[in-house]
């Protein structure tokens, strides 16, 4: 293992970064100390990652400086960045697959013509045993379950003498009980004396974890707080710049008529394995049912398949007592909010108003006979759907994809539910967008369902399920593996969601 200097205190001052046509930093400070866990707050966009970046070496400041134990320094790349002992744990693993875990953690450090794999081997059992980190060093990457690669991840650094070490949003892929256990690692590294950066937009995980909070706010910097006697609710109004309601007003759900059915449903995935494997579910109306799971356990293949959008190889999908398996969607008489919105949701580079209208254009009031547009009712139910959702746009006329990921959103959402379904499908509905824009949205869901839509409501966000979901069902492997009760003012068995989660129900 590769020996580092000590980094007892780090300070970014003043730090300025510019993308074209963006200031995604402006005059930022922010300091870690050896043996803390200060956790890096902000909504998507904020500027966290591009900050840590920046002291990674992925990025060059256009101002500002960075000082390890008082000294100033320039980290122009990863490979500095790894000599002056700061490490980084990405979002998205950076592993190869082909490669075992050893292989993986030697990549790069290579000193002479060969690399002795059975040292590196043994430094990372001993490390593991250390931090109770285990994995088998000789086992490929593509065996491992995704909180084993974070562990390679984690181990990597550590190999490499991380004295400093920056994990960039390290729970998006875990569950809860894989959660609980990092954060028995991260508390024990900081015990030892490491210095370490939690990237999170995710309010409890960071009143758990850290020592310190900073948030950041529009590239901007907000402040620094100490997490004790902090509150979800201080930290979110510090992130939006105004007051932000987490706990919503659910009322008891008075469930109706079973409105979507599945009946033992089967389909492919994208690679050509059973991604559904005879899933059977109701949703009622007057009831928002929760799927929860890791991610690729088969919510995106049972989002597809109840819209219409990938081919079923078994089972039955019925919606208000019809059946409709095997017809196209726009005979399924559904709303479906899409996880990909920039790819399933709206054309980028046609306007709000055409993008608002892609499912009625050939309809009234939008269309004349279905075969000339009604340009009129066109801008004046577009501008309706603006002012009644909030959907900040120059005008109508603006191309999407000059919006921002959070007002695209609302867009597909005043969009589907004009339509006034009696079944909504919700996958991943917040993903990528701010704490403003979910509270507008999980608002939104709450009152279809007291409309008497049945949502069946798709997230990989466990506080989302857990906040508007009256039951969640939890998937693994393209199964239905479990089904817990969500009452309101109950408190759901967070262990045995994950259990479940982990394929051990």
């Amino acid at each position: 293992m590769t020996t580092t200097p000590q980094i007892d205190h780090l300070h970014m001052q003043g730090i300025v970064k510019r993308f074209p046509g963006v200031l995604a930093l402006n005059n930022v400070d922010f300091d870690v100390r050896s043996g803390e866990i200060h956790a890096l707050l902000g909504e998507n966009g904020a500027g966290k990652s591009t900050l840590m970046k920046l002291l990674y070496g992925l990025y060059q400041p256009e101002a500002g400086t960075i000082r390890i134990n008082g000294a100033a320094v320039k980290v122009r790349s990863p490979i500095e960045a790894i000599s002056r002992g700061i490490g980084m744990i990405h979002q998205h693993f950076m592993l190869v697959p082909s490669l075992t875990v050893a292989e993986n953690v030697a990549l790069g450090m290579q000193r002479g013509w060969r690399t002795d794999l059975r040292a590196v081997e043994k430094a990372l059992s001993e490390l593991a045993d250390r931090y109770n980190l285990k994995v088998d060093p000789r086992r490929p990457i593509w065996q491992l379950a995704v909180g084993e690669q974070q562990r390679v991840e984690i181990l990597r650094a550590l190999y490499r003498g991380a004295d400093l070490l920056i994990l960039d949003e390290p729970t998006a892929v875990l569950t809860p009980n894989e959660v609980d256990h990092l954060f028995n690692v991260l508390k024990q590294m900081a015990a030892d004396g490491r210095a370490l950066v939690f990237i999170s937009h995710k309010l409890h995980e960071v009143l758990a974890i850290s020592s310190r909070i900073t948030v950041l706010r529009d590239g901007q910097y907000v402040d620094s707080i100490p997490t004790a006697g902090a509150t979800k609710l201080q930290l979110a109004e510090m992130m939006v710049g105004r007051p932000v309601t987490l706990e919503y007003d659910r009322h008891p759900c008075e469930r109706g008529n079973v409105k979507l059915e599945l009946a033992g449903v089967s389909a492919l995935s994208n690679r050509g394995d059973d991604g559904l494997k005879q899933v059977s579910l109701t949703v009622c109306a007057g009831e928002i049912v929760g799927i929860a799971g890791v991610s690729g356990n088969g919510q995106h293949e049972l989002a597809q398949a109840i819209a219409g959008l990938r081919p079923t190889t078994g089972g039955r999908i019925l919606i208000n007592g019809q059946d409709v398996t095997g017809k196209p969607t726009g005979a399924r008489k559904l709303a479906y909010i899409p996880e990909e919105r920039m790819i399933d949701g709206v054309i980028k580079n046609f306007t709000v108003a055409e993008n608002y209208i892609l499912q009625n254009h050939g309809k009234q009031p939008f269309a004349r006979g279905g075969l000339l547009m009604n340009f009129g009712a066109i801008a004046r139910e577009c501008k309706n759907a603006i002012r009644a959702y909030d959907i900040k746009t120059p005008s109508h006329d603006t191309p999407i994809k000059s919006l921002s990921g959070g007002n695209i959103q609302k867009l597909v959402l005043a969009r589907e539910l004009a339509r006034e379904p009696q079944v909504l499908i919700a996958a991943q509905p917040t993903r990528g967008v701010d704490i403003g824009a979910s509270e507008y949205i999980h608002h939104r869901l709450l009152e279809e369902r007291s409309k008497g839509t049945a949502i069946l409501l798709i997230s990989e966000d466990l506080d989302e399920i857990r906040a508007i979901s009256d039951r969640i069902l939890v998937m693994y492997e393209g199964r239905i593996v479990g089904e817990m009760p969500n009452a309101i003012g109950g408190n759901v068995d967070i262990k045995q969601l994950g259990a479940l989660m982990a394929g051990a129900g």
